[in-house]
């Protein structure tokens, strides 16, 4: 019986490798196919003889997910606003039934593997190309939060581990958060947010403290960006950044001797720019 045990445990094994073997083949024929220019129907040929093979693979989800953002879209000029002005260049646009289904895999996708940072940041990457801020930030937000459920244990292409998953993860969440703040005013909300929530689970995150504060500083509200500003300072006291904002809010507070004892931090341990920029603000206090 012990014989037969150890049989079935090792036919299972060999099972798995086979399976996993035969998942890889299909994704490296997958990707000569995109590398080549094939047509869509080769693509989605190759899809579906996949999915019937090995349907619960995390690269099929993947695959049949870049097949559809393909597919879907479409390049054209438009008129970009943001930060730096409005301007005419080009532009990605989607089919809306193809993005849809694009989305439906990726969902499936990251259902069935919830610790594929990959499929997740796939996502949130393809809504923002879209512009579609909302979904794009509720994303970011689900994404931290599953963090604290998983203890940052992310995996990425082919399941392999992500090296300093909490860093990496926050560190993209960060790029995210400066393409809202690049794209305009109106998406401040959207920032608060993914900061409220990234701090719930990271309260010493300083990216996300200073994230808060820009969001009361654009609010005028300098009382409030000074809160996690001054908490900030506690955990990094030479963030130039950190340092500059405070400055600024005690500037808008009229409390002159807080504003230049900032100042004067920023000179202590700014570069050559960011020390001449907090002189030459002294010396219009000083008017």
């Amino acid at each position: 019986m012990k014989f037969l045990r150890n049989l079935v445990v090792i036919l299972a094994f060999a099972i798995l490798f086979a399976l996993n073997i035969l998942g890889q083949n299909y994704n490296k024929q997958f990707n000569e196919l995109v590398g080549k220019e094939a047509s869509e129907s080769e693509q989605l040929k190759l899809l579906q003889t996949w999915e019937k093979s090995t349907p619960n693979e995390a690269e099929l989800f993947v695959a049949y997910f870049n097949f559809y953002v393909s597919k879907s879209r479409k390049s054209g000029l438009g008129i970009t606003t943001n930060r730096s002005g409005t301007y005419l260049g080009s532009q990605s646009t989607f089919d809306e039934k193809t993005f849809k289904q694009a989305l439906n895999y990726i969902n499936k996708g990251i259902e069935k593997f919830p610790n594929r940072l990959d499929l997740r940041f796939g996502k949130t990457f393809l809504l923002g190309q879209d512009q579609q801020y909302k979904d794009f930030t509720d994303e970011i937000v689900k994404t931290v939060k599953y963090s604290n459920i998983n203890k940052n244990q992310w995996l990425w292409m082919e399941n392999r581990p992500v090296e300093n998953p909490k860093k990496f993860m926050l560190g993209a969440v960060q790029d995210y958060v400066v393409q809202l703040f690049d794209s305009g005013d109106e998406y401040i909300g959207n920032i608060k947010s993914i900061a409220e929530t990234v701090l719930i689970y990271y309260p010493d995150n300083i990216e996300n403290l200073s994230n808060l504060s820009v969001y009361h500083l654009i609010k005028s509200e300098f009382d409030k960006a000074l809160v996690p500003l001054l908490k900030a300072e506690k955990l990094a006291p030479k963030d130039v950044v950190v340092l500059n904002n405070i400055a600024m809010c005690y500037r808008a507070l009229k409390d002159k001797s807080n504003t230049i004892k900032y100042l004067q931090l920023v000179i202590e341990f700014g570069n050559q720019k960011q020390k001449a920029d907090a002189k030459a603000k002294i010396k219009e206090l000083d008017l």
